[in-house]
């Protein structure tokens, strides 16, 4: 318990980690958010033996501090140069570079984190949050070392080529009005260039931020949409099917949560256009 706040929290600094070589999961947020939109699941996916690594991408949060370099602050969209030369696929792309050189420092030779020995490095995926879903597909097109994906609710402005990701794992979860088949023509052709183990989920009820805490900060200030999925249920989902996913694709552990519809789980719908 946070005596400053009243508020019960589930994680704090200096925990000692768990013992062994354990999957790593990146996550990233939407764009211009920070890491902690997705602590919800962070923590969550930790608590499943995970490795977590959370990333604030330099140059669109409101400031991402580097030791020696000091704060960078925000350099909004409308600063980048537009298509073909940039726009959002070329931050996507510049999203997978950062992932690449997270991966680079967490399992190098010369790792900078004093932990690095728990990473298994032949078991990493990645995760995220609307533009930070479109760059889990780019930074697995860009990096193989990432073994399996999941896009939450991201439109794709880095399209994969006819080859897709070979036969690595890939889920998209997303709002039900927003990303069912035909709402998102970027998720219509994802799906086609996908040829491994893939499925296209959607939530009822759900909206951009239902799969990230600012659904939680929103509920706690009255502020929810009406008709909106409640805030602790889509993170629920969220936690969910994500852990099932990995616990499936880089544990090696038969998930039938992603096998059909469950009457546990109404509101998720799977789709096979």
């Amino acid at each position: 318990m946070d005596r400053r706040t009243a508020r019960r929290t589930y994680a704090r600094t200096g925990a000692r980690p768990e013992p062994g070589r354990h999957p790593l999961v990146v996550l990233s947020p939407g764009l211009g958010l920070p890491r902690a939109s997705l602590t919800a699941l962070a923590e969550d996916l930790a608590s499943h033996g995970y490795v977590v690594a959370s990333i604030d991408h330099a140059y669109e949060s409101s400031g991402t501090a580097f030791p020696g370099v000091g704060l960078l602050t925000c350099a909004p969209l409308c600063d980048q140069p537009k298509p073909p030369e940039g726009g959002k696929a070329t931050i996507t792309k510049n999203r997978a570079k950062d992932v690449s050189f997270v991966l680079n420092q967490l399992t190098g030779r010369h790792p900078a984190w004093k932990h690095a020995n728990l990473i298994d490095p032949k078991r990493i995926g990645m995760a995220g949050h609307s533009l930070g879903g479109d760059a889990a597909s780019a930074t697995m097109l860009a990096d193989t070392r990432v073994k399996a994906g999941t896009n939450l609710d991201g439109t794709i402005n880095a399209a994969l080529p006819a080859t897709g990701l070979g036969k690595r794992p890939f889920m998209l979860i997303g709002s039900q009005s927003d990303h069912s088949p035909g709402k998102d023509h970027t998720w219509d052709n994802t799906w086609q260039a996908l040829h491994g183990w893939k499925r296209w989920l959607t939530i009822a009820q759900a909206v951009h931020d239902s799969f990230t805490d600012l659904s939680i900060a929103a509920s706690k200030a009255g502020l929810s949409e009406p008709g909106t999925i409640a805030a602790e249920r889509g993170i629920a989902l969220t936690r969910a099917y994500v852990a099932a996913f990995f616990d499936q694709h880089l544990k090696n552990k038969k998930q039938p949560l992603l096998d059909a519809p469950t009457p546990n789980n109404p509101e998720v719908t799977f789709h096979n256009p």
